[in-house]
């Protein structure tokens, strides 16, 4: 049946087809039977929709502890990020998709936008890299982790984002957040084979795009003339991602 149709036209349907001549002469239809059958499918949807809302909600009662209890910047920021995939996997699971779709949301209008704050960071090989640099490219910067999961599961998408869209005057940007710094960072990018330039961050950077809130990953899309385009925090899908960069990419 149409999952659009409501228990009230279902009821009818039910009732017009038990009511008809029988197929089958020694069939007899009982409709008070069929409609007994309907409404016990119907009870257990429904308590299979209140225990992914149960679970949705202990998830965020979770990050809300994290976000009130004062543990260590790391392990707090280990948390936040597990909080964000985690209720992000929980929305799919209610949704009933894994990946998250395109967001028109995402994207800012040219005359909506406001300029990227401009920094000063070092990359691997000590040189500075100063986001205003990049103006005349469309950048995607990428605040991340080496611990955090889904900063992880995201560097792929930008490696190949990197080699193909470079030549359209792209550029992908990493900013690691950790506290171990180039000891942490270099065997990582070594290890992922990543073909954009990383820095290493602080918490200072990081507010100038988040605010006084971090959660990793935060990805930023910036537009040729150094304004923000796109925001996206936590895991995102690549289609999204792409759908971005590619609106900014063709925009005159």
């Amino acid at each position: 049946m149409n999952n659009e149709m409501n228990d009230a036209d279902t009821d009818r349907i039910v009732a017009e087809r038990f009511g008809s001549s029988a197929v089958d002469a020694d069939w007899e239809p009982s409709l008070s039977a069929g409609l007994a059958r309907l409404n016990e499918q119907r009870a257990a949807r429904r308590g299979r929709i209140r225990s992914r809302v149960l679970l949705a909600s202990g998830m965020a009662a979770a990050c809300l502890v994290i976000v009130t209890v004062p543990f260590t910047r790391a392990f707090a920021a280990h948390c936040v990020s597990a909080c964000v995939a985690g209720t992000g996997t929980v929305r799919a699971f209610l949704l009933g998709s894994a990946p998250v779709r395109p967001s028109a949301a995402s994207y800012e209008k040219p005359n909506e936008r406001r300029m990227a704050p401009d920094f000063i960071l070092n990359d691997a090989s000590g040189q500075p890299v100063r986001l205003s640099d990049s103006r005349g490219k469309v950048v995607l910067l990428n605040f991340w982790a080496t611990w955090c999961k889904p900063c992880e599961r995201e560097i792929p998408w930008f490696i190949d984002f990197e080699q193909s869209k470079h030549s359209l005057g792209f550029s992908v940007l990493g900013v690691s957040m950790d506290d171990g710094g180039w000891a942490a960072v270099k065997p990582f990018i070594e290890a992922h084979r990543m073909n954009y330039r990383v820095a290493i961050g602080n918490e200072k950077v990081m507010a100038l795009f988040s605010g006084p809130r971090h959660a990793l990953p935060l990805t930023l899309i910036i537009d040729r003339s150094g304004r923000i385009a796109a925001v996206h925090t936590g895991l995102r899908s690549r289609a999204e991602y792409e759908a971005a960069i590619d609106a900014v990419l063709n925009e005159k």
